[in-house]
C-alpha cells in the first residue's frame, strides 16, 4: 500500500518528503499511520529501483530541501499496478482506498472498469466477522448488541460502496465491441 500511495501522489506532482508524509497521513488516517521508520526506507527502495529521483533545491531560510520526482519507470510501475492490482489491493480496505484514490490515472475506462468489477465481486461474496464453522453469521443471528451492531454497520458500508461502484461503472465510457 505504501509503494502504491507514494507512486500515486508523486504521479500528480513532485513533493518534498514532509509533504508526501502529510498526504499519506490524510489517506491512511488514524487506522494505519505511516511512521518515518517505514516511509523513508520505502522512499530509498523506490529510489534504488529507479522509480523516483531526489532533487536538491536550495532552502529559502534553511538547509537545502529534497524534492521527490517520479521517473518514467515509476509512472509505468504505478500504471501497471493500477491495471493489475494485487489481490490484497482489492480485499483490504486500506489498500483498496489507496488503489481507488489513484485509479483515475489509468486512461483506459475498460481497465478502470475491470478493477471496479473485481471489487464488486469481492464485496458480493457472503462474509462476516463471525462464523459458525464455514458459514458466515448474519447480524440478525446475534442477541449481543455489539456483534449485531458491527455486522449491521459493515453491511450498510458494503451496500453503500456497492452502490457507488455500480454508479461509477455506469459513468465510465467503455468502448463497445
Amino acid at each position: 500500500m505504501l509503494k502504491l500511495a507514494i507512486l500515486g501522489f508523486l504521479y500528480d506532482r513532485p513533493l518534498h518528503g514532509y509533504e508526501l508524509r502529510r498526504h499519506l497521513a490524510a489517506l491512511t488516517g488514524h487506522v494505519r499511520p505511516i511512521s518515518d521508520g517505514s516511509l523513508y526506507p520505502a522512499i530509498k527502495r523506490l529510489e534504488a529501483d529507479g522509480l523516483l529521483v531526489r532533487e536538491t533545491e536550495p532552502g529559502s531560510a534553511a538547509a537545502p530541501r529534497h524534492t521527490l520526482h517520479l521517473t518514467e519507470a515509476g509512472r509505468t510501475a504505478l500504471l501497471d499496478r493500477l491495471r493489475e492490482p494485487e489481490p490484497l489491493d482489492i480485499t483490504d480496505g486500506n489498500r483498496w482506498a489507496a488503489l481507488a484514490s489513484f485509479l483515475r490515472h489509468l486512461d483506459d475506462p475498460a481497465a478502470q472498469a475491470a478493477v471496479l468489477r473485481r471489487r464488486i465481486a469481492f464485496l458480493s461474496e457472503p462474509a462476516s466477522f463471525f462464523y459458525e464453522g464455514d458459514r458466515p453469521r448474519a447480524a440478525e443471528e446475534f442477541a449481543d448488541p455489539f456483534r449485531r451492531g458491527l455486522l449491521l454497520t459493515a453491511r450498510a458500508t458494503t451496500e453503500a460502496e456497492l452502490s457507488w461502484l455500480r454508479a461509477a461503472l455506469g459513468e465510465l465510457k467503455e468502448p463497445t465491441n
